[in-house]
């Protein structure tokens, strides 16, 4: 792998950071550059392989840092506080993203391909349509898999036109019901029981700098809201150690039911007064119950930072 260019989403990765890291190598060498290869900095969680499973594909190999000068290719994010190890001495060739520009900067010019939609596969959809590709069964599954995945099956608000007409014209190459498929998918990530509460927490988290505060927003989607609660105080215990070994101002757990798009919160840390102007509701012991709220992206993150 030394002289391959590493295609990667952010730590933690969710199905479109898996999924866009697989379509872009396969966009490469459509493209004619057989030099790329996907892999992922952390663990998969169970929606992403069910979507493995189900296409029969291998797990992408596991990274876990990069050395000086190493090529990279960054998917699904660019705030080098959610990339890998020694990304700041990497030599970062593209980035493809749905995401606010955090903290990032490079040395050298690159590509890079940012749009507003609810997707990076979204984006990719398009790159395979601007360069005339025929998109095959298997490729319409990875990211339709990706869109269904971060926007909710479209329910989430940082749902785009772009992300409907896309899974609407991927699903009918994949030839499969979405809706059904998308549940099935969805409910298969809803499935935490055998976690502990430190996975939780970590199944799908992000870090957030605002100037000299440092905070963490984690999530999880879940069926059930009250089961999850049923571990509250193991979980509260964990991020309070999560808090203090990791210097955090603040850390935010959302809770989220995908079935009635809602989210509980649990919130820690020394920083929890900015809750209430950001959400306009008090916590009632280290929780909230946010109506409405499922998007980290569009509805917890930039209320925080607002406030912050």
């Amino acid at each position: 792998m030394e002289n391959k260019v590493l295609i990667f989403g952010h730590k933690n990765p969710d199905t479109d950071s898996i999924c866009s890291s697989i379509v872009h190598e396969i966009l490469d060498k459509k493209n004619g550059w057989n030099n790329t290869k996907a892999v992922r900095i952390g663990n998969v969680n169970k929606e992403t392989q069910y979507v493995l499973k189900y296409l029969q594909m291998e797990i992408p190999e596991l990274i876990e840092e990069v050395e000086e000068g190493q090529e990279v290719i960054l998917v699904d994010h660019c705030n080098f506080d959610q990339s890998v190890d020694g990304i700041e001495n990497a030599k970062i060739i593209s980035v493809t993203d749905h995401h606010n520009i955090g903290n990032f900067r490079t040395s050298e010019p690159l590509y890079y391909n940012a749009k507003p939609y609810g997707c990076t596969s979204t984006i990719l959809y398009e790159d395979f349509k601007k360069f005339n590709h025929k998109i095959d069964k298997k490729e319409a599954i990875l990211m339709l898999s990706a869109i269904i995945s971060d926007t909710l099956l479209l329910k989430s608000p940082t749902t785009t036109q772009y992300d409907k007409k896309a899974l609407e014209e991927l699903a009918k190459i994949a030839e499969i019901d979405v809706n059904e498929y998308g549940m099935e998918m969805l409910k298969a990530g809803t499935d935490v029981k055998e976690y502990s509460e430190e996975q939780l927490i970590n199944l799908d988290a992000k870090d957030f700098n605002k100037g000299d505060v440092k905070y963490r927003v984690a999530q999880i989607n879940i069926i059930s809201i009250d089961d999850v609660l049923k571990r509250e105080e193991e979980i509260k215990t964990v991020i309070n150690k999560t808090i203090e070994e990791n210097g955090l101002d603040l850390f935010v757990f959302a809770i989220t039911d995908i079935l009635n798009s809602n989210s509980e919160i649990i919130a820690l840390g020394k920083m929890v007064d900015i809750i209430k102007p950001a959400f306009g509701k008090d916590l009632v012991n280290d929780r909230v119950f946010l109506p409405g709220v499922v998007s980290r992206k569009k509805q917890l993150v930039p209320d925080i930072d607002k406030n912050i």
